[in-house]
């Protein structure tokens, strides 16, 4: 990065009379030190002013899929339980135990596996430490796909028949391909649903077609699963008066067998889920409002705050006086709940860390990985899509013209990308619209038949457990004759 872009940068940001916003998608936070950069940009926004006002924020454009939502709101992560509260605090563990009417020490206290340590023991044999894992069941994701370094983390499991694999899925993938047991699933307008997304805001939905054939709503699928458990005598389906943990009653008490696709409808199984939730919202003061509002609005953002006249109103800019209800009257801004309890916002100073693998003689390049503008992560629906398929129909490498020269490679030849684990052969793009800089190669992920995660790293960051996608040395090379002379276009 030239020094003067940086200075030019410096003083935009030195001048409070223009709003800076800054958005950044997966290619900040796919990095072993993800996390790191994350808070500089914040820090640099609150250093400057440039926070909390209309047109100036660090905006993360993360959360499209529900991520927000349906993980960290939620609480589904390993570490984490409802409304902000974490599984290492006894206190949090205590109050969710309440909630849920189970029996106090019901929630272990210890995390469980993040993502890459749970394929990591499921790929490892179970007579061995660390394979304690046997089963998975994967829902709304494509890891076949997306897992960096499969090799490592998928494939082992694949093949070891003492481990099994459950997907829940609407299309074939690359992970129903190698799956143990398929259950065919609704997509989002054959369900009812809610989204929660990276802004803040809460959104519902009614089915709008029905699902063919025997696919089914993957809450349905949890709930009927959770229900055989509690048959079968499982203590963990059962609340502490021994009834059944997911028990939904219809207006007059009775309860509804759920759990028997014939009567999941007979009543709104989300409206009963998600009132349960509310109760969770109000310790972060991510307040939400009663199901019911949400069919009413098109979306709010929490915190979601009753009036007097009983109307809910929503919050846009939060931790800002002239806005959030809880901020402290005559505070400019108010970050309650900082660590600090000062309301204060926390400024974080990271320092440089070396990446986990760089360039050398035998891998002398960078190789990158991400999106297109045509397909959606791994393409299971936009490559369904025709007009994108045809727009981009296969996975490519792109090569900046230095990089092409150095290696005697032509625009369109099929070329071998090698790293420490792994082979694939692609077609080049000599300076594509990613125009990556000298040095440094591009390869998307969407195609399915050209696996650009058998070649990654399964790196990660230490906080957000994010893979490092964005960076791994590779060799670029000739494809041997006889390979390319029998490659299809």
């Amino acid at each position: 990065m030239p020094a003067a872009k940086i200075r030019m940068l410096a003083d935009l940001f030195g001048d409070p009379k223009i709003k800076i916003t800054s958005l950044w998608c997966m290619g900040a936070n796919q990095h072993t030190e993800g996390t790191a950069m994350n808070t500089l940009i914040h820090g640099v926004h609150l250093l400057s002013g440039h926070f909390g006002t209309p047109g100036d924020a660090p905006t993360s454009l993360t959360g499209q899929p529900s991520a927000c939502g349906t993980a960290r709101e939620v609480g589904t992560l390993a570490h984490a339980l409802p409304g902000g509260r974490l599984v290492a605090k006894e206190a949090h563990r205590a109050q969710c135990e309440e909630y849920w009417n189970v029996p106090a020490g019901r929630i272990d206290p210890k995390p469980g596996y993040h993502t890459v340590k749970m394929f990591e023991s499921w790929s490892t044999p179970k007579a061995e430490p660390g394979g304690n894992i046997h089963t998975i069941w994967v829902q709304v994701t494509n890891p076949g796909q997306t897992l960096p370094n499969r090799p490592k983390l998928l494939d082992p499991g694949v093949e070891d028949p003492d481990k099994f694999l459950i997907v829940s899925e609407v299309y074939p993938t690359a992970t129903t391909e190698v799956a143990d047991l398929v259950l065919p699933s609704s997509m989002w307008v054959e369900k009812n649903g809610v989204f929660g997304n990276s802004e803040r805001r809460t959104q519902q939905w009614f089915r709008m077609v029905m699902p063919p054939g025997d696919a089914r709503d993957d809450c349905w699928q949890t709930i009927a699963v959770a229900r055989e458990l509690f048959d079968r005598g499982v203590e963990g389906m059962k609340d502490k008066d021994g009834e059944f943990l997911f028990r939904v009653n219809d207006e007059e008490g009775r309860e509804v067998p759920v759990w028997d696709w014939r009567r999941y409808y007979d009543v709104n199984v989300d409206r009963a889920l998600f009132e349960e939730y509310r109760q969770f919202t109000r310790m972060k003061h991510k307040d939400l409002a009663p199901y019911d509002e949400y069919v009413k609005s098109r979306g709010m953002r929490w915190p979601v705050v009753e009036q007097k006249d009983g109307t809910w109103r929503e919050t846009k800019f939060r931790f800002s006086g002239f806005d959030d209800p809880y901020v402290k009257e005559g505070q400019e801004f108010d970050f309650y709940h900082s660590t600090t309890g000062d309301g204060r916002a926390q400024i974080w100073f990271r320092q440089y860390v070396a990446p986990p693998e760089v360039p050398d003689d035998e891998y002398p390049l960078w190789l990158c990985t991400g999106r297109v503008l045509e397909h959606w992560h791994s393409g299971t629906m936009t490559r369904r899509v025709p007009q994108l398929s045809r727009a981009m129909p296969q996975a490519y490498v792109e090569v900046h013209r230095d990089d092409a020269a150095r290696f005697n490679i032509a625009n369109g030849e099929l070329v071998r990308l090698t790293t420490r684990r792994g082979v694939l052969d692609l077609p080049a793009w000599i300076d594509g619209r990613g125009a990556p800089p000298p040095g440094t190669v591009f390869v998307p992920f969407f195609d399915e038949r050209l696996l650009i995660n058998m070649l990654t790293l399964d790196a990660h960051d230490p906080f957000s457990k994010q893979p490092d996608f964005k960076k791994c040395a590779v060799r670029l090379g000739k494809v041997p004759a006889a390979v390319a002379d029998g490659a299809k276009p």
